[in-house]
């Protein structure tokens, strides 16, 4: 698939074309299930949402075959990213939410009698991130996206460079630079 099939397809919708979205969706469709896969092949083992699942709801999100006008090509793929990030952490939420029992009242283990393994940290990580990079997006949106473009949507780093506009040398010092922050934010929203 070539880039220019998918600016003039993106161009096409924007003008109103109803045929567009369902062509856009033909050619955008294997790149972002194989983005959706990596990415939840980094999650944890017990993850429900599927690769498709993921793709179907972005798509939805992004105005489904009603397109909105895109600007381009990376203006498409990083609202892509956006998405699937949004439907990811809301998942986070969902299942922390049921998990931690919703209204009900708290009880510790040994108010039980019952001794629980904990549950896995990966949702308390994920949500922990959103908001160290919805911080990052408030100093620095550019490098914000580039995390949301590589860590969400499993883009390399050469590709989210090629998505948003830059050099692959100016990703790798900024990828560095939002790494150590968001540590650092991360670390500190844990206290």
């Amino acid at each position: 698939m070539k880039a220019d099939d998918i600016t003039l397809v993106l161009q096409r919708a924007g003008q109103g074309d109803p045929h567009a979205g369902d062509q856009l969706l033909r050619l955008v469709y294997e790149e972002l299930r194989q983005l959706a896969a990596a990415k939840l092949a980094r999650e944890h083992p017990g993850q429900t949402l599927q690769a498709t699942a993921l793709v179907h709801e972005a798509w939805l999100r992004l105005g489904g075959e009603d397109q909105p006008h895109w600007a381009n090509r990376a203006h498409f793929f990083a609202a892509a990213a956006e998405n699937m990030r949004r439907i990811l952490v809301d998942n986070a939420r969902r299942k922390r939410a049921i998990r931690h029992g919703g209204d009900l009242a708290k009880l510790s283990a040994s108010e039980t009698g019952f001794d629980f393994a904990s549950p896995t940290a990966d949702d308390e990580e994920l949500l922990l991130v959103h908001e160290a990079l919805d911080a990052l997006a408030a100093q620095d949106a550019r490098k914000a996206e580039l995390v949301k473009q590589k860590y969400f949507v499993g883009l390399t780093l050469e590709e989210a460079a090629d998505v948003l506009g830059i050099s692959v040398r100016t990703a790798k010092r900024e990828w560095a630079y939002a790494r150590a922050w968001l540590f650092n934010e991360v670390q500190r929203l844990r206290r």
